[in-house]
C-alpha cells in the first residue's frame, strides 16, 4: 500500500502524517463532572495503548478536566468542543494539545478567528469532525441526504473557513454508521486535500458489530493507504476500542509490537481440542510485545506447511503435536506440553 502525501500535523508530542505511523485514539465516556473518574479512564487507556485521547467539554466548568488529565498522563488531549467558540479559547489557555470544533458552527468570522488566532500562537491543530447526522441543510437539500459527496463538501466547507485565516495545522474526520458511504467520502476527500485523516465509523453499534463495521471500514481506506489516526468507536469500555483498533492494525500489518495470532478452523482430521488451545495460547500471549506471528494449526499433516511464514508454531495431532519455526519442524512433544513448550520458545525469541 502506497499512503498518500500528507501535510504533516503535530499534537503534542505525536506527529500525524509523513511517518508511516498509524495513530489510536479513544474517547472518555465518563461524565465530565466527575473529574476523577475522567483521570482514572485516561490511565487505563494509555496503559492499554492509546495514544491520542479525547474529552467532552460541555461547558465552563469541564475545562477543569484538561489540566487533571493532562497532569496524569503524557499522551496527546483533544477537547470536544460544540458550538461555543469560548470553550475553546479557554481549553487552549488550559493547555490542551487539539481541539475538535467545526468553524461553521460558532458563528461568524470574528469567532472563528479568535479560534484560529489562538491555536495559531501555540501550535495548535485544530479537527473538523463531519458526521452523516449533522449536514449543514444547504447542503442537504442540494443532495437530498448525507451522501459522500454532501459529506465531503461539508468538510471543505469547513476547511475553508480555517484557510481564510491562514491556518493550516488541521485534520479532517467524515464519519458515518454507514460504512459504505464513510469510505466513499473518505476516498473523496482524500482526493481533494492533503490534510492528515482521522478515520473511523460512527455510531458503530455493540462491541461485536462495531469491530465489524469498523474493520471493514477502518481497513479498506488503511488499504488505499488512507488515514493517519483511527478511533473504533463502540458501545463499550473504551480500552477495548484500543485493543481492536490494535487487532485492526496487526491484521495489515501497520502494528509493530505485539503478538499475531494465526490458527486453523479445523475441519474432520483435526485429533486436537484446539479452540480450547487456541484461546489459552492468545491469553497466555496477551501481555507479549514481541512483533511474532504465532501459529496454532490442529494437522500435523499440513500445519507447519500452511504456516510456513509464521515465525513459530504448533500444530496438534492424535495425543501429540509439533513445534516448529518458519515452517520447519524444531520437535515432536507431547499433547499436554504444547503450550509450555510453545511459550518457552517465545521467550528464548
Amino acid at each position: 500500500m502506497e499512503n498518500r502525501t500528507v501535510r504533516p500535523v503535530r499534537v503534542g508530542g505525536l506527529q500525524l502524517g509523513g511517518t508511516g505511523h498509524i495513530a489510536i485514539q479513544s474517547m472518555l465516556n465518563v461524565p465530565a463532572e466527575d473529574v476523577q473518574g475522567n483521570v482514572a479512564q485516561a490511565k487505563r487507556l494509555a496503559q492499554a495503548g492509546c495514544e491520542i485521547v479525547r474529552v467532552a467539554v460541555p461547558d465552563r466548568e469541564s475545562v477543569r478536566l484538561v489540566d487533571a488529565i493532562k497532569n496524569a498522563v503524557d499522551i496527546p488531549l483533544v477537547a470536544d468542543i460544540h458550538f461555543d467558540y469560548r470553550l475553546a479559547l479557554a481549553c487552549v489557555e488550559a493547555g490542551v494539545d487539539k481541539i475538535r470544533i467545526n468553524p461553521g458552527n460558532i458563528g461568524g468570522d470574528d469567532r472563528v478567528k479568535q479560534v484560529v488566532d489562538a491555536c495559531g500562537a501555540k501550535g495548535i491543530p485544530i479537527r473538523i469532525g463531519v458526521n452523516s447526522g449533522s449536514l449543514e441543510k444547504n447542503i442537504l437539500a442540494k443532495y437530498g441526504s448525507p451522501t459522500p459527496e454532501a459529506m465531503c463538501e461539508s468538510a471543505l466547507y469547513h476547511v475553508s473557513l480555517l484557510e481564510k485565516f491562514g491556518f493550516a495545522d488541521i485534520v479532517l474526520s467524515i464519519k458515518s454508521s454507514n460504512v459504505a458511504n464513510m469510505v466513499a467520502a473518505y476516498r473523496l476527500v482524500a482526493e481533494k486535500t492533503s490534510y492528515p485523516l482521522h478515520l473511523g465509523v460512527t455510531e458503530a453499534g455493540t462491541e461485536r458489530m462495531g469491530i465489524i463495521k469498523s474493520s471493514i471500514g477502518i481497513g479498506s481506506l488503511l488499504l488505499d493507504g488512507i488515514g493517519e489516526t483511527i478511533r473504533v468507536s463502540l458501545t463499550a469500555d473504551p480500552v477495548r476500542e484500543i485493543a481492536a483498533a490494535q487487532d485492526i492494525l496487526k491484521a495489515l500489518g501497520r502494528f509493530d509490537k505485539g503478538v499475531r495470532i494465526i490458527s486453523c478452523p479445523t475441519c474432520g482430521r483435526t485429533k486436537i481440542d484446539l479452540i480450547s488451545l487456541v484461546n489459552r495460547v492468545e491469553k497466555a500471549l496477551a501481555g507479549c510485545d514481541k512483533p511474532i506471528t504465532v501459529a496454532v494449526m490442529g494437522c500435523i499433516v499440513n500445519g507447519p506447511g500452511e504456516a510456513r511464514e509464521a515465525d513459530i508454531g504448533i500444530a496438534g495431532g492424535d495425543g501429540c503435536g509439533l513445534l516448529f519455526k518458519k515452517g520447519e519442524v524444531i520437535r515432536k512433544v507431547r499433547e499436554e506440553e504444547l503450550l509450555e513448550q510453545l511459550l518457552k520458545e517465545i521467550e528464548q525469541m
